[in-house]
């Protein structure tokens, strides 16, 4: 059996919240490997439902057999319908809702899309090369030039997330980005506005600069998630974190 290429952890947890409506999805196809984090959105159990639904639809269609290029933009489209007939089966209206990000590698290239606030970050000598840029009112106004990045964690409106899965599009909500060679990638993380907006791109960075695996990376980022959020109503939280090895 050849080596995997990558190596993976995965943590979830329920924060503060009575239910975990974070989902979470590591799926594998011979030399092929899908990722999708969704966080829910409704309440009342329906986002907890939302979420699940949209990460099994991509781990059923991975498991099928797929054109890595247009994997995600079809996936993303057919979990849209997915949802909104489930909404209406149940006559939930459109309170199943849930964010969604997605990576899939193939030994050459990652390629990584995503809808609403949970993100994808690559990182590259134990610095942040790109990330996903959310869907969300802070975000907008940072990309206008009306406020700084930093700004967006403790921003009043930075739970107000402007595309999700679940409700009626005129044109597809979800963005791709360009596909990265994967020799340029050291990590990746996908994770939930849990998790990020309690750990700073600085502090992922000092993780991974001193961690020797995987697991000890994602250790230290969920313990400073943990301490930066201790006193505080915490979200879900919820990460995907994957070393790329080089060869």
């Amino acid at each position: 059996m050849t080596e995997k290429y990558y190596d993976v952890s995965v943590f979830s947890d329920v924060g503060c919240r009575e239910v975990n409506e974070d989902a979470v999805g590591v799926f594998e196809r011979g030399n092929e490997a899908c990722f999708v984090l969704c966080d829910g959105l409704g309440g009342h159990g329906m986002g907890e439902v939302a979420s699940a639904l949209v990460r099994d639809v991509f781990g059923s269609r991975f498991a099928e057999g797929h054109d890595p290029a247009g994997f995600l933009a079809d996936t993303f489209a057919a979990a849209e319908d997915i949802l909104t007939a489930e909404q209406a089966y149940l006559g939930a209206g459109q309170r199943m809702k849930t964010t969604a990000v997605a990576g899939i590698l193939d030994g050459k290239k990652l390629r990584f899309g995503h809808v609403g606030d949970s993100r994808l970050y690559v990182f590259a000598d134990n610095r942040v090369l790109t990330r996903t840029l959310d869907h969300s009112i802070p975000q907008m106004l940072v990309l206008a030039g009306d406020l700084d990045e930093s700004e967006i964690r403790c921003h009043p409106q930075r739970s107000y997330v402007l595309r999700v899965l679940g409700v009626p599009w005129e044109e597809p909500m979800y963005e791709l980005r360009k596909p990265l060679p994967l020799k340029k990638c050291q990590a990746i993380l996908l994770c939930s506005d849990g998790f990020w907006e309690l750990i700073t791109e600085e502090e992922m960075c000092r993780a991974l600069a001193a961690s020797r695996s995987v697991g000890e990376w994602m250790d230290l980022m969920a313990a400073a998630v943990r301490e930066n959020g201790a006193g505080k109503n915490m979200d879900n939280n919820s990460a995907i974190a994957v070393w790329v090895k080089k060869t």
